[in-house]
């Protein structure tokens, strides 16, 4: 039954990730054709609640999905332990979660 859930999860990730990423690098696109300075484009993402919500759900997908995906190729390669393996997964997820949510936090808050 965890796997099932596992699958899902990382279906639901990479169905909520797709459009993510859609948005955000037609958002580079645009701010590097405009001619955009970083400084310029974190005057625009500071204090916005919006993108900080867009980024911040990137976050969340990006962790549950590429966790999920570390674990099922270390599974593949490796084969540990069903205990070893979800502990890898959720040291994964915890890892991106803090370096994605300082990121996000430094880009819109600070």
């Amino acid at each position: 039954m965890l796997d099932f859930r596992l699958y899902l999860a990382q279906r639901i990730s990479a169905m909520i990730l797709a459009p993510l990423v859609l948005l955000h690098l037609g958002v580079m696109i645009y701010a590097v054709q405009g001619g955009l300075s970083a400084e310029e484009i974190l005057g625009r993402t500071r204090d916005s609640l919006w993108w900080g919500s867009v980024y911040g759900l990137f976050v969340l997908a990006v962790a549950v999905h590429a966790a999920i995906g570390l674990r099922v190729i270390v599974a593949e390669w490796f084969g540990p332990g069903k205990r070893s393996l979800d502990l890898l997964m959720w040291l994964v997820m915890l890892g991106l979660l803090t370096l994605g949510g300082r990121a996000v936090y430094a880009v819109t808050l600070a």
